[in-house]
């Protein structure tokens, strides 16, 4: 059945998880018809799980562990073999917001949601590959072969239609909608026309008020996600007042900043079902890793410069030991930062904690 308003029948519910699958494949030197034999299926299915017309999510979970665990015994990148739950989280996001499924059973009010399944559902919306998988999604490809699982144009506008309504209507379930609403939010900042430009513009400036509450509060989350988003539209400004009045000088602010990006960039690995975990913890996660994912973000996103100095400085600060634990990224970190500051487009504030960001790498480094 035609999914009404698009002209492409119902859109594929697999086709992330697929695409990656499909790079899992290739990794590995196999054919479709070599892998579907080694996997005892038949060819017909194998295709199904690459394109999406069979999604990999309908699979039975002892027969998904079998093929994950056979793909890496036949020398499928483990890296890549990683990325098929966040690929089919994002093809569960995307497959729930345009056939319209219950809100209140949204992916999306469910859990935080990862970088990597953010990522995930960029790629199907704009085709830029996840930074992951950028070198593997395009090489040794001939020939009219897709290079991105992305959806087609009238696909991509109805999810983003749809996404603005669940943001929407989120925000009108009170304390209930603040994670779905939150998330929504971000995602529908993907949207680049001109119309959702100027929604999100409304939309974001309607929540800006958010962004001056001082420190910790039940809406913090919102308003971080909110300033980030601004920036995606080209003003940074709100992203550097959040940083001065929604985490300067408190405590609970700081830690749920840094907890925050450590489940974004990868140190807490365990699922979250709602925000709270930014103010309460975990605590065992790992600061060395936090420490990379925070210098490659420096260098990857200078729209985000401000943020990401301002949480390397608490990092530091807090552990003044980082740097001993890998010399090698002190060092690369300490010249990234000296190069910042001798330009004059930073803001004060940046300035000062790169300045303590560059002292304690070098009064720590060895």
């Amino acid at each position: 059945m035609a999914t009404k308003g698009t002209s492409r029948g119902r859109a594929a519910t697999g086709t992330i998880a697929g695409f990656v699958l499909r790079i899992a494949r290739e990794s590995a030197n196999g054919t479709q018809a070599g892998m579907a034999e080694a996997m005892g299926v038949d060819l017909a299915t194998w295709q199904g799980w690459e394109t999406g017309r069979r999604p990999l999510a309908n699979v039975k979970t002892g027969a998904f562990l079998d093929l994950r665990r056979r793909l890496l015994g036949l020398g499928a990148d483990p890296h890549v073999l990683l990325l098929l739950d966040p690929a089919m989280d994002a093809d569960r996001v995307i497959a729930a917001t345009i056939h319209r499924e219950d809100t209140a059973r949204h992916p999306l009010a469910d859990w935080v949601h990862t970088r990597d399944t953010a990522h995930m559902i960029a790629w199907a919306l704009n085709g830029t590959a996840p930074p992951a998988l950028a070198r593997k999604a395009t090489s040794g490809r001939r020939g009219p072969v897709a290079k991105a699982p992305q959806l087609p144009a009238d696909h991509r506008s109805l999810f983003f239609s749809r996404l603005r309504d669940i943001a929407e209507s989120a925000l009108h379930a009170g304390e209930d909608g603040l994670l779905l609403h939150r998330q929504a939010l971000y995602l529908c900042s993907y949207d680049r026309t001109a119309e959702a430009t100027s929604w999100m513009g409304h939309a974001l400036h309607a929540r800006r008020d958010l962004i001056t509450v001082r420190g910790w509060n039940p809406h913090w989350a919102t308003a971080r996600s909110t300033a980030t988003a601004l920036v995606r539209l080209g003003d940074r400004q709100p992203l550097r007042d959040f940083i001065d009045r929604g985490l300067t000088d408190d405590d609970t602010a700081e830690t749920a900043n840094l907890n925050y990006w450590a489940y974004w960039l990868g140190p807490i690995r365990e699922a979250q079902p709602d925000d709270g975990f930014m103010r309460h913890g975990p605590t065992n996660w790992e600061p060395v890793r936090l420490l990379r994912g925070l210098a490659a973000g420096l260098q990857q996103a200078p729209a985000y410069m401000d943020l990401y100095v301002h949480s390397l400085w608490a990092l530091l600060t807090t552990n003044s030991w980082l740097p001993l634990a890998d010399p090698d990224l002190a060092a690369r970190l300490d010249a990234h930062t000296a190069r910042l500051l001798d330009h004059d487009g930073i803001s004060p504030r940046a300035r000062r904690e790169l300045s303590s960001v560059h002292y304690v790498l070098r009064e720590n480094r060895t």
